[in-house]
């Protein structure tokens, strides 16, 4: 076997040694590097281009394209790919290497060696072997938008990231896997938190399902102990408590959570060695929101010293591409704009700007924090509403086919139009309460699009088979009378609501006492509920006369049909309370 050369400074010699294995003569070698033939001729000899082995000139072009991505200062998605596969090819000619020397088939298959030791195998918990873990990676960089592949070269740079985010871009899948990769190849440990424990979950199925879809392996435990050591956490209101963990830590949706500053210390205190990273992703809520001056800068300002503050642009123009603050936190804005521009096309933007009013839109897509102190229900009503369900309803078992036995509920329907340009439509189902010191709970809600009135009507029906229904409240002002029509014949009791001036003012006060009084709860990763809240605004009516509560372009219904449901479900209760303590009240009286 001919010993081939290291490569010298004289890239020419190399290039020349390439491009001879490639096929060219040696005379149109030397006129393309403008060398001498003789000298070209004289490296062939010395070097042996021709006793090269053919694994040999694969590797030797291998490792030229390897050194050359590896120089590149601005690496694009594909250049990591590429990275990856030159990189496992390397290993396999290695293989091919130690065969040649030993024979062993074991050596150029390592399939044999893991089928040996299957029994083994099936022992560990949680495990990926070296080749499942490469799956794993070339998985991970296939599936990346130009803004993610942004989020992962941050974080191999800045122990903090902080990301203003549009919804549904994929945030919380990606950095799932970011996450279980890393721990997979580093075994550091990685803690997710929350508002909620069930939205500290949504982490833990992207986690299982990826694994689960790319090496057949299924992650088992809460929280996942992987077969490195590596933990994973999935934790909500309750992390304020979990002084004793360490790792990476994921703070998700912070702009939504109440007591945030408290959050924040326990986070960052998980995150205390600088091992460890930081990474804060959130849509934006108001900017009354303790977590505001966080992101602006102005919390660490009023710590310091005048002369020691630091200026932070925080518009979208500053951080579009990203860029690392005053505050030694790498800070990005990524509107639904530009993951478009970054090859997300999982959205219609012109059907959301139809379904969405403009201030709507702007907040949950272009990452303009809301100024809610027009609105009938700013944040600050809202969130003492906003609670950690698994944690605090011990008596609902969301999984079970009865989640909460025989009780009966609520149903609030605020409808859609029909075809693809027709507003969303919105359903929530709320457990009454049943005395005055009981609080009514939200335990779903959900959104409809594109759904003719027959298939609208279906959808409210499928909840009977979970259900005991008592109420079921519909918005019959617009298109929702067809709706209501459908429903009527397996539900007689419908209740149908004609929208005007006094019927909106009379749900929006009931609303808006219940919350003062502290008898609404759902749970705190439901974002997009309280977004919905925030969007009504009392308006003077085209008369000048009266105040109405308008949440879009159309004052009839308004966009907000999240609310609007939740207000049809809770306007079923009776001005003076529950059904059960007011009959008590009566009973009293009687006595």
């Amino acid at each position: 076997m001919t010993t081939m050369p290291a490569d010298t400074t004289d890239s020419s010699r190399v290039h020349a040694r390439h491009l001879y294995w490639q096929g060219w003569r040696v005379a149109r070698i030397a006129e393309h590097l403008d060398e001498k033939a003789a000298t070209v001729h004289s490296w062939k000899q010395r070097d042996g281009w021709d006793d090269a082995l053919p694994s040999q000139r694969v590797e030797g072009a291998l490792e030229a394209r390897l050194v050359q991505l590896i120089s590149k200062e601005a690496k694009e998605g594909r250049d990591f790919k590429e990275i990856d596969l030159l990189g496992r090819q390397i290993e396999r000619l290695a293989r091919v290497h130690k065969y040649q020397q030993t024979g062993r088939e074991a050596d150029l298959n390592p399939n044999i060696n893991a089928r040996n030791e299957a029994p083994r195998r099936k022992q560990r918990r949680n495990a990926l072997d070296e080749e499942q873990v490469e799956q794993l990676e070339a998985a991970f960089f296939d599936s990346l938008f130009d803004y993610q592949l942004t989020w992962y070269e941050a974080g191999q740079k800045h122990r903090i990231r902080n990301i203003l985010k549009s919804r549904q871009i994929g945030a919380t899948f990606y950095f799932a896997r970011e996450a279980i990769l890393d721990a997979f190849k580093s075994g550091k440990n990685k803690i997710f938190l929350s508002a909620s424990k069930a939205q500290a979950h949504i982490f833990r199925s992207y986690i299982v399902q990826f694994v689960k879809q790319t090496c057949g392996v299924e992650l088992k435990g809460d929280p996942i102990i992987l077969d490195n050591g590596a933990e994973l956490h999935f934790l909500g209101t309750n992390a304020k408590t979990a002084q004793g963990y360490h790792g990476d830590v994921f703070l998700d949706e912070y702009f939504w959570i109440l007591g945030f500053e408290q959050f924040r210390k326990v986070a960052s205190a998980m995150a205390t060695h600088k091992q460890f990273s930081q990474t804060y992703c959130s849509t934006p809520s108001s900017i009354a929101h303790a977590a505001y001056p966080f992101w602006t800068g102005e919390r660490l300002n009023k710590r310091r010293k005048k002369s020691d503050r630091v200026e932070i642009d925080t518009s979208h123009k500053a951080l579009r591409n990203g860029a690392l603050c005053g505050d030694r936190q790498w800070k990005q804005i990524v509107t639904i704009h530009d993951a478009e521009q970054g090859g997300c096309d999982l959205f219609e933007i012109d059907d959301l700007r139809f379904e969405y009013s403009d201030d709507e839109f702007a907040n949950l897509f272009e990452c303009q924090f809301v100024d809610d102190s027009q609105s009938a229900f700013p944040l600050s009503a809202i969130q003492p509403c906003m609670v950690d369900s698994w944690e605090v309803w011990n008596d609902y078992r969301p999984f079970a086919p009865r989640p909460v036995g025989d009780r009966g509920v609520w149903i609030g329907y605020d409808p859609t139009g029909t075809g693809e340009d027709g507003d969303g439509a919105g359903l929530v189902v709320v457990l009454p309460s049943r005395t005055a010191d009981e609080p009514h709970r939200l335990l779903e809600r959900h959104r409809v699009k594109g759904q003719d009135y027959e298939a609208q009507a279906a959808f409210i029906r499928s909840f009977e088979a979970k259900y005991q229904i008592e109420h079921i409240g519909i918005d019959v002002s617009g298109l929702g009378e067809a709706v209501a029509e459908h429903v009527e014949k397996w539900f007689p009791t419908l209740v149908r609501y004609q929208y005007s001036v006094d019927v909106k003012s009379r749900m929006v006060m009931q609303a808006q006492q219940i919350m003062r009084k502290g008898r609404l709860e759902f749970d705190a990763g439901w974002a997009d509920l309280a977004q919905s809240f925030m969007a009504i605004k009392r308006e003077l009516t085209a008369s000048g006369r009266q105040f109405t509560y308008t949440s879009g372009r159309n004052q009839a219904t308004g966009h907000a049909d999240l609310a609007w449901a939740t207000m049809h479900a809770l306007h079923h209760e009776p001005i003076d309370g529950p059904a059960e303590e007011a009959g008590r009240s009566m009973m009293e009286i009687f006595e």
